[in-house]
């Protein structure tokens, strides 16, 4: 990825909030449409934008798919990620969001299991939550 392409990443505020929440660990869209108050539809195309960049990986667990950043992520992504990390700590936005995050709380907490497990193959094309690991 060239650093042209991360920063069209980056001129969309609603991308950098979900990179910002992504810096504090793996999500499902769910938890992204609670953070963010927005539609499945808006969260799923700003997560497929990234995705399609190299900016983000996704994972399916059952019918879930669960977000996360890049494990080794290029020299550029890396920079410019940390960068976002300092520079959001003025914008209030931000620091909304990390609040409702550490809201979800327990709700995320099947998270880490679903990433130890072995993949799974796609079943159902629902992405949304199971109400018992994540009721919104």
């Amino acid at each position: 990825m060239n650093l042209v392409q991360i920063y069209r990443c980056l001129c969309d505020k609603r991308r950098l909030r979900i990179l910002h929440l992504l810096k504090q660990g793996p999500l499902c869209v769910c938890h992204f449409q609670d953070i963010l108050q927005l539609p499945q539809v808006a969260v799923s195309k700003h997560l497929a934008y990234l995705r399609r960049t190299g900016m983000v990986e996704a994972r399916r667990h059952e019918q879930w798919m669960i977000y996360s950043l890049p494990a080794s992520p290029g020299r550029e992504l890396d920079l410019q990620l940390r960068c976002l990390q300092d520079c959001v700590q003025t914008e209030p936005v931000f620091r909304t969001d990390l609040r409702r995050l550490k809201g979800l709380g327990p709700k995320c907490n099947w998270i880490p299991q679903a990433l130890e497990a072995p993949p799974v193959a796609r079943g159902a094309s629902n992405t949304r939550c199971r109400s018992a690991q994540c009721a919104t």
